[in-house]
């Protein structure tokens, strides 16, 4: 290939990138965004769930555990856990902890001559006495009924255990407390189970209003075409 048809080779380049280059400048010029003067598409997400983060679930109640609670059951584990710091006899001396003798039914802070903590001494002030709902609350978490108590143990994670406990710790009396009755324990459990209810499912339209979303879309408008129909828009 001479010199002359090498130059006519890069000058056929040449005008294709110009003419390239100058189409796209002329369409840049024809076409142009328009933003929607309105909402284009509304999407119904339905209502948004509420995931609640501070909602604490309600100990069991105890009055129906009682009914079935095994007080032999609740003294063997009360002599290999508890007696380190108690003693459960009539009369008998103070530990790390107080005698239990009584215990059930009885005021808080009820051993006389030992030294209860700030904590139980503040509740015993209240004039409540140990029931079997407060003992159910305080062997669930000692720490937790009465903040700053001595005792260090964390409680009894298991309803059934706690039952038995309880169970036991009423036999230490020449009286001892009346169990729950039936009807108590039905009563109690259908407390719990209104407290522990999901609440009921918003109205229809609440929900709607709760879940509706729009979502915002572009159009591109362009400019007619010599020799051609425009297109409908619409805004």
């Amino acid at each position: 290939m001479d010199g002359f048809e090498a130059n006519k080779a890069i000058s056929a380049v040449l005008s294709v990138g110009i003419a390239f280059m100058v189409t796209g400048m002329i369409a840049s010029g024809l076409v142009s965004p328009d933003k929607l003067k309105q909402t284009a598409i509304t999407i119904d997400l339905g209502a948004a769930a509420v995931v609640p983060t501070d909602v604490v679930k309600p100990l069991t109640p105890i009055d129906p555990l009682l009914l079935t609670a095994d007080a032999a059951t609740g003294q063997a584990f009360a002599q290999k856990v508890c007696s380190a710091c108690h003693t459960f006899t009539d009369g008998g001396k103070a530990g790390v902890g107080p005698n239990l003798y009584g215990v059930v039914g009885g005021p808080h802070a009820h051993m006389q001559g030992y030294s209860y903590s700030n904590a139980m001494q503040t509740v015993a002030a209240t004039g409540i006495k140990w029931t079997y709902d407060e003992l159910n609350k305080w062997l669930n978490s000692p720490k937790a009924y009465a903040p700053g108590t001595k005792m260090s143990y964390v409680g009894i994670p298991d309803d059934q255990t706690r039952a038995d406990v309880i169970a036991y710790l009423r036999t230490l009396s020449a009286s001892p407390l009346p169990l729950p009755t039936a009807a108590e324990a039905a009563a109690e459990t259908a407390a719990y189970n209104k407290a522990i209810a999901p609440p009921p499912a918003a109205p229809a339209s609440a929900t709607q209003a709760a879940g509706v979303k729009t979502v915002a879309t572009s159009k591109t408008a362009k400019a007619p075409v010599a020799g051609a129909v425009p297109a409908a828009t619409a805004h």
